[in-house]
């Protein structure tokens, strides 16, 4: 393996502390590593730098030498001076140099950093109380950690628009805008939609979209997550709760292979949104819109809730006991899920082994974006070759099971989450056979069910995942599960049990250690030991496999290019 090459390292001192950092990093992310928060506004790691707020302004000098023979000037003290630069500069804009000296809270700083905020509050309206930013606006902190306290404008405040619709999924509040332009650049720079931009000029100018055109790419929500202040609100999420009354769960992007990180957000068992979580080697600090509407699977409406054998409502073992009967009968079939977690593609496999089957899965493809949608649907079709339920990539339609069928050669069909019927069965194939379903929503394999059995939405349940670059990366339950549901990992485990398998853990805690056991692509780790960044697999087993893409986009920050203001 390559060793890449250590960055070039850069001395510099801030409030007289020496640290070394990497070259090329400007003021903002140096103080940083030494513990100082330089206040900011339209900087971002993950975009270019515009310098627009000012609010990031910083005292700079830098060690004095003779213009003609280069030579050190020094003090009385024998110490080289430094020739401090009589105005301030902007940090996020500031490359740092070889013995750069940065003051960011001496006596002139201060004073910027109130008069910048002043000036930002001239026009903003005074109403926190009722702002959908509120607890996450960066104004309110910075106001509070680095303003005066109060304001000499007395003059009325500009009126603005204040319910603007720039998009099906975003809202503008044109009063609280503080025009850092983080959005603009976002859109144009990550998004590739070069929709926003300002009109009208000083205290007048405003965010708008370009004539003709609308704010709705797939990943327009992203600048609701990176505006500092409440100007841009969701319409999901808008009004619908205080973040300071929410919990935070790590969860994963399941509706491609791509495997964003996410935040879960819920309060007494209820989710209320769903926003991206940084991970720079997958996602950086974005996700799609798409994405974002998967929490309500919890509670929608064709949520299956009830367990049921030939029609009539049940109980867990009695439908379990049912199952069995059926799969033991003979001539049956197994379909498996590329959405099921690693932990329920090991049992599905060690079911597959004691009917002495084998499973297949279905595909998902689709048209892939280039950012963080991929064509591959499914989120853990890498799990299930890892895990071994599969050995080749699947197919879209189930062909060979259908001719099966046809064919009086499959008497029962175990489907995993998988609606049969969109995978290329018929109705009337479906009324052939004993179908035993274990899934979350109704559709038309759950309704042609002789067995069903409802399990959980990934929200209500941990796990892993392995993404397209084979990371596997894992996922805590948010939520309660639903009344009437079942996990799945306790389902099939004792299902495994009851057509004469091995006695399985029911827990992803307890699984892992047989995974460990015998799957030797995982046997070095356990659930707890992944780190939230996830773990790169050997993907050299698989190297021949046409998968649908292989590595996701990597994001290189645009702000890696300022340059010394």
């Amino acid at each position: 393996m390559i060793q890449s090459a250590k960055p070039d390292l850069v001395t510099v001192y801030i409030d007289g502390q020496e640290i070394a950092v990497p070259k090329g990093t400007n003021v903002i992310e140096a103080a940083r590593m030494v513990g100082t928060d330089v206040p900011h506004y339209c900087y971002h790691p993950k975009l270019s730098i515009a310098g627009n707020c000012r609010m990031c302004l910083v005292e700079m000098g830098m060690p004095m030498t003779d213009r003609e023979t280069r030579a050190p000037i020094l003090d009385e003290t024998g110490k080289q001076k430094i020739g401090w630069i009589p105005r301030p500069v902007i940090g996020c804009g500031t490359t740092v140099a070889p013995g750069m000296q940065i003051k960011t809270k001496s006596p002139m700083v201060k004073d910027c950093q109130e008069g910048v905020m002043e000036f930002l509050l001239v026009n903003h309206p005074l109403d926190c109380p009722i702002c959908d930013q509120a607890g996450e606006c960066k104004l309110q902190e910075q106001a509070t950690g680095y303003g005066r306290g109060y304001s000499r404008f007395i003059e009325q405040k500009n009126v603005k628009p204040k319910r603007t619709v720039l998009g099906p999924r975003v809202i503008l509040d044109g009063e609280r805008c503080i025009l850092c332009s983080r959005c603009v650049r976002f859109s144009k720079e990550i998004a590739k939609d070069d929709v926003l931009g300002f009109v009208d000029r000083g205290s007048y100018s405003t965010l708008t979209c370009f004539p003709g055109k609308e704010l709705k790419n797939n990943y327009s929500l992203n600048t609701v997550d990176i505006c500092p202040v409440g100007a841009l609100t969701s319409t999901d999420f808008r009004f619908k709760m205080r973040v300071w009354f929410l919990k935070q769960t790590n969860s994963l992007d399941t509706e491609t292979s791509v495997g964003a990180n996410t935040v879960a957000w819920s309060r007494e068992g209820v989710l209320y949104r769903i926003t991206p979580r940084e991970n720079n080697e997958v996602n950086d600090t974005w996700m799609a819109d798409s994405g974002r509407v998967l929490y309500k699977e919890v509670a929608a409406a064709n949520r299956l809730k009830k367990i049921k054998v030939d029609g009539a409502d049940s109980a867990l073992d009695l439908a379990i006991n049912a199952a069995a009967t059926l799969a033991k009968a003979g001539s049956v079939a197994l379909i498996g899920s590329g959405r099921s977690t690693v932990e329920e593609q090991f049992v599905t496999a060690k079911l597959a082994a004691a009917l002495n089957v084998s499973a297949s899965l279905v595909s998902r493809v689709g048209e892939g974006d280039g950012i963080l949608v991929s064509a591959d649907r499914n989120p853990n079709v890498r799990g299930a070759l890892i895990t071994g339920l599969i050995t080749s990539l699947p197919e879209q339609k189930l062909a060979g099971l259908a001719a099966a069928i046809d064919a009086g050669k499959v008497k029962t069909v175990i489907s995993i989450g998988e609606d049969l019927t969109a995978a290329g069965l018929t109705t009337e194939q479906l009324a052939k056979v004993a179908v035993i379903y274990i899934g979350t929503h109704l559709n038309a394999t759950s309704e042609a069910a002789k067995v069903l059995i409802p399990s959980l939405t990934t929200f209500e349940k941990s796990g892993t995942l392995v993404n397209q670059q084979f990371r596997i990366q894992k996922f805590a339950k948010a939520v309660p599960p639903a009344a009437g549901t079942t996990d799945d990992l306790v389902v099939l485990s004792k299902l495994v049990a009851a057509v004469g398998g091995a006695t399985l853990a029911t827990d992803v805690t307890g699984i892992w250690a047989t995974i460990a056991a015998e799957v030797s692509a995982l046997s070095t780790m356990t659930y707890a030991s992944i780190p939230g960044t996830g773990l790169l697999l050997d993907a050299t087993p698989f190297a021949g496999l046409p998968f649908v893409e292989g590595q996701t986009l990597h994001f290189e920050p645009a702000a890696a290019a300022a340059t010394t203001a």
